[in-house]
């Protein structure tokens, strides 16, 4: 686990592996990242912080109607620094139901994998198509 100084650093790290959408913390304050945390620790009474701060967001979104994958971090914040402690990706059906989860723990934001490798931790590989044996060259 790796400390982060300051959330001006830890926002930068995840959008450039590709976490640029927008966050809930602590399952409100929507916004980008760094925004959504620094709305959720303004709002919180002064001592009343936790130091286990849970982010959620879509990795990957087509529609209501089509499986979406999500993923939800764990971070403990102390003394003003951010360590990321787990992330749980989940491919859920347009019901909510998990088709396929991954659960990464021992992470750090240097550690943590990019958004698409994420996406691909949960995502159904393509299937390959047997090639006919009976295609050949006509003269």
């Amino acid at each position: 686990m790796e400390a982060i100084s300051d959330l001006n650093t830890f926002a930068k790290i995840l959008t450039a592996k590709g976490y640029d959408g927008y966050f809930h913390t602590q399952g409100a304050y929507a916004g980008k990242l760094k925004a959504s945390i620094s709305e959720y620790l303004a709002n919180s009474p002064k001592g009343v912080v936790k130091q286990e701060l849970l982010l959620t967001c879509f990795l990957q979104w087509a529609g209501e109607d089509l499986p979406r994958v999500e993923c939800l971090m764990r971070v403990k914040y102390l003394n003003g620094k951010f360590f990321l402690n787990s992330m749980e990706v989940a491919k859920k059906d347009r019901y909510g139901q998990v088709l396929k989860q991954s659960e990464l723990t021992d992470l750090s934001v240097v550690t943590a994998p990019k958004a698409k490798e994420a996406i691909a931790m949960v995502s159904d590989a393509p299937a390959q198509k047997a090639t006919s044996q009976n295609r050949r060259f006509k003269h």
